[in-house]
């Protein structure tokens, strides 16, 4: 900012400059979607509802000729909600997803607690059953499976992990002794424990020698840092170039950090288990809608063969929640 000067003159005339005060501007407020991922940041949700939560507002906004939220109200929201499902036949869960997202920002964001917020409708989700898959089934489409393939999904189903659950495991995680896996920051933030399947366990070691090897590797070239939940990383300066908190799944590629200009290697990406199983499944010609989360489904203990419980150390616990 330019400085302006002015003359002034003194008691014995001659004349002296001064500096004019200088206005101080105030920071400029951020954007309503960056008060929007401000907001989500300090409530600490996961990265994959920040993006939804963004992108539906964007939505709702678009969808009202870019209208600021404050100058709308229900009809607004109720009008937006009907086109996702008169227009965009969107499901219900998609469509009280967008309703989260807009109360997120009316009550957290704009401090906005009006009656018509709670009175708007909701998508009644319906009930729908599982595809759950039999014996005969798993096993032929374990039969096309390969390598680091065929153990995630043995994970996801003798675990009843979920797949992100499954590629973000870490080494301390795995517990042989117990038999048991430790999920950590699961669905709702929350941790559990697990069976280790005995099927799985034999392979699944073998596995971590290679990891490990990989690991190592990557310490003499500079590299072998991995990413840490939360603040973790400024707690614990080198806990990143640790064993434990190695993925059990890493990718086959490193990254440059773009702040710290550091290798690292993530956990493998979700795509690679997914479309190996969408292509273990048409190979083993089945007629079921086959996903990895269709796995997760016969996590129960009145579905699991034995000859994946088999040994273990603790029970299969029915899953309260198979979502």
């Amino acid at each position: 900012m330019a400085r302006f000067i002015r003359r002034l003159t003194n008691q014995k005339g001659t004349h002296v400059l001064e500096p004019k005060t200088q206005v101080v501007e105030s920071p400029k407020k951020p954007r309503l979607l960056d008060q929007v991922r401000n907001e989500i940041r300090k409530r600490h949700y996961s990265r994959r509802t920040e993006e939804a939560y963004v992108q539906w507002i964007r939505r709702y906004i678009l969808f009202n000729g870019t209208r600021h939220p404050v100058v709308m109200g229900k009809p607004e929201v109720e009008a937006f909600l009907s086109h996702l499902a008169v227009r965009g036949n969107v499901a219900a869960s998609t469509q009280n997803q967008a309703l989260h997202a807009i109360l997120f920002l009316y009550r957290e964001v704009l401090g906005v607690d009006l009656e018509w917020l709670t009175s708007v409708v909701r998508a009644k989700k319906p009930v729908l059953l599982p595809v759950v898959l039999t014996q005969d089934e798993v096993r032929r489409i374990l039969a096309h499976l390969r390598g680091v393939q065929w153990l995630a999904v043995m994970l996801l189903y003798g675990a009843g992990l979920r797949l992100l659950e499954c590629l973000q495991l870490r080494v301390k995680d795995v517990d042989f002794s117990y038999r048991q896996i430790t999920v950590r920051q699961g669905k709702g933030n929350k941790d559990r424990v697990t069976v280790l399947p005995s099927a799985a366990q034999g392979r699944l070691q073998e596995h971590l020698k290679w990891v490990k090897r990989v690991f190592e590797s990557d310490l003499q070239i500079g590299a072998g840092q991995v990413k840490l939940p939360g603040a973790l990383s400024r707690k614990y300066p080198n806990a990143s170039r640790e064993w434990a908190w190695q993925w059990v799944f890493p990718a086959s590629r490193h990254y440059r950090d773009r702040e710290s200009g550091m290798l690292f290697r993530h956990h493998l990406h979700e795509t690679v288990l997914q479309k190996a199983v969408k292509t273990a499944a048409s190979l083993a010609e089945l007629s079921k809608r086959v996903t990895c989360h269709t796995f997760r489904h016969n996590a129960d203990s009145r579905i699991m063969p034995r000859w994946v419980v088999a040994s273990s150390a603790f029970p299969v616990f029915p899953l309260a929640d198979a979502a």
